[in-house]
């Protein structure tokens, strides 16, 4: 059954704004090319999207030629503004962006220990608000907070995690009732699956698995192209996974036994003292000599191969501070490590977005749940 007009001419008008979004400026000549569509059509839809203020035109193109054919339209970034938020244990980086996902301000605040949950909720909201203000935002579209901890899969909302601050997640529900935004939260890991995916290692990969390794120990799953949560919001929780050479088993309250105990910040500074390094984690990673890698790599391996028996990922991108730190040297020694352990080829490779990871993908999340909104169908 043929689409009805007013469908065809919604399909037509966001497919031009992907391509406007994804190459830049473009000629209604450069659209037609690239849609397909006929020239009526794509004038149609360029008069249409101008009307409602999503594309204007930003100059012309070429050196002689002038004119209606020359000029090269463009969304308007400014039509919406963006927030994106990593919030961790001590403190949180922040950074508004505009409709394109260009940074306009960022900012960021450590949150002592001991601070009472209402003033530091009440401090990342004034940073956000005052940062908004001070880019020429003062009213944000769709706000996305990256956060450790579970996301319950029904509500969306963060889950009230042991060992965690409390006002994290106040933090969800202060922002939802004080901004006339959209307010997203996504766990961290899953944030930086996203970024690694779009912008990142795992560029053009649809089915991959993200390690975290850090002062906590997870993994974002991508299967065929979607990122898995899982029944509770807890798929990836390899901190808890049962591994060999841990002082026992995990519990239900704690991952103490589980594959955490071998790889989350405090194991691997141990690990480097006794190979002569009294360097922090990330640093000793940094200056690493060979038998350090070698039995850091031999640890990760041994939770690894645990996730590629099951999910067979054919890509492991190892993240957080310590994945980021130990770069291709530890990634090459993990893959090297895998090979001898599971027959599933699996290619390793270390983080390329580092600490940046979590506020890309939170701003990536964001931006999508705007243009989602700004360019569905209306009517």
């Amino acid at each position: 059954m043929p689409a009805s007009p007013s469908t065809a001419r919604a399909i037509n008008d966001r497919l031009a704004l992907r391509l406007l979004q994804d190459e830049g400026p473009l000629t209604a000549g450069q659209l037609k090319n690239l849609t397909g569509l006929s020239r009526p059509t794509v004038a149609d839809l360029v008069e249409r999207l101008q009307g409602s203020g999503l594309v204007h035109v930003v100059g012309e193109s070429g050196a002689e030629r002038r004119g209606p054919n020359a000029r090269l339209y463009a969304i308007v970034a400014d039509r919406a503004h963006l927030a994106a938020l990593d919030v961790r244990t001590h403190g949180v980086s922040l950074v508004v962006a505009d409709l394109l996902g260009a940074t306009l301000a960022e900012a960021t605040l450590p949150v002592e220990a001991g601070t009472g949950t209402e003033p530091a909720v009440e401090q990342v909201v004034a940073l956000l608000e005052r940062t908004a203000k001070e880019a020429g935002a003062e009213r944000l579209h769709s706000v996305a907070v990256g956060a450790p901890g579970l996301i319950d899969p029904a509500s969306g909302e963060l889950r009230d995690t042991t060992g965690l601050p409390a006002w994290h997640r106040e933090l969800v529900r202060v922002l939802a009732e004080r901004l006339p935004a959209a307010v997203l939260v996504e766990n961290e890991t899953n944030l930086a699956a996203v970024a690694e995916q779009r912008l990142g290692a795992a560029r053009g990969q649809d089915t991959f698995a993200l390690l975290w390794l850090g002062q906590g120990i997870g993994a974002s799953l991508v299967l065929d192209g979607k990122l898995r949560r899982g029944a509770s919001g807890g798929a990836g929780e390899i901190g808890f996974l049962p591994v060999p050479g841990t002082s026992g088993l995990p519990s239900a309250t704690s991952c103490d036994g589980g594959f955490h105990e071998l790889v989350h910040t405090g194991a691997v500074a141990r690990l480097a003292a006794r190979h002569g390094r009294t360097l922090g984690a990330e640093d000793a990673l940094r200056s690493a000599d060979g038998p350090f890698l070698d039995a850091l790599a031999e640890r990760i391996a041994v939770g690894a191969a645990s996730v590629v028996a099951v999910l067979d990922p054919g890509l492991i991108v190892l993240g957080g501070e310590l994945g980021h730190a130990g770069g291709q040297l530890l990634a090459a020694r993990v893959q090297r490590r895998l090979a001898a352990l599971t027959p599933l080829v699996t290619e390793v490779r270390p983080s390329e977005l580092g600490d940046g990871a979590v506020l890309g993908g939170a701003l990536l999340t964001a931006r999508d749940a705007a243009q989602d909104e700004l360019f569905a169908p209306k009517g």
